[in-house]
């Protein structure tokens, strides 16, 4: 796992083999979102080490959306202390093992990489179910980075959100963003509802950022709305 500061003292993200999950950092409260693939949780504990704290003192843990290299991690992280499990109201029962996830509906475009990511992640243990203390929707303000808005971003699964901070004009997307290792900032792809997963795109597009931190590939670090409107401004959202 890659430990990489993104804004001092304040923001890291920590890369894993699949997928990514962000620290945010204040003053007596540290944030993390997304807990990273199953067996993910020692590395997330060695990292809060390396930043000077114990694995007990996350605040809280919020979820993105169901999928296990997101959430695979979460029970275990939050068996460390104190620490709120926060998760849209629609992907909550999934990521308490209430009910099953639906598959995504596959592009042409996708079937290819779906495959080739399946087979990458073949050596997963499905995502332990996982508790979700509180279920968030649309518009909920949470006490940390000076007051962050969730954003309802349907599409890639029905509870899928965004994490906006609008006082440090940052946005961590989830998937329903992602950056290809070309470069490109690109529609999350292997959504349940890509129509939606569109329209979501685009209200990301209208928040005012300078950062944007994608479940998968490289953060923008500066300029980010521009670059979220120019995707979403075409009508080919194609991979």
């Amino acid at each position: 796992m890659e430990l990489i500061e993104l804004m001092a003292g304040r923001l890291h993200l920590l890369r894993f083999g699949i997928g990514q999950a962000y620290l945010w950092q204040d003053p007596g409260s540290l944030t993390l979102v997304d807990t990273g693939p199953p067996g993910s949780a020692p590395r997330i504990a060695e990292a809060l080490r390396g930043l000077g704290y114990r694995p007990g003192d996350l605040t809280r843990v919020i979820l993105t959306h169901f999928h296990p290299d997101h959430v695979g991690a979460a029970a275990e992280v939050s068996s460390w202390g104190d620490a709120t499990v926060l998760a849209h109201q629609l992907d909550a029962p999934v990521i308490r093992g209430e009910v099953p996830g639906p598959p995504p509906v596959l592009t042409p475009a996708e079937r290819e990489l779906h495959a080739h990511i399946a087979a990458a992640a073949d050596g997963f243990a499905p995502a332990p179910a996982a508790r979700v203390d509180i279920e968030l929707g649309h518009g909920d303000t949470l006490d940390f980075g000076a007051g962050a808005s969730v954003v309802g971003a349907p599409g890639h699964t029905a509870g899928s959100i965004a994490v906006y901070l609008p006082v440090h004009r940052v946005v961590l997307t989830g998937d329903s963003a992602a950056r290809a290792s070309d470069g490109r900032v690109i529609l999350g792809p292997f959504n349940v509802d890509r129509d939606q997963a569109i329209a979501s795109f685009r209200r990301l597009a209208e928040l005012e950022v300078d950062i944007a931190c994608f479940g998968h590939g490289d953060p923008v670090l500066s300029g980010a709305s521009a670059e979220l409107q120019a995707v979403a401004g075409q009508r080919d959202f194609d991979l």
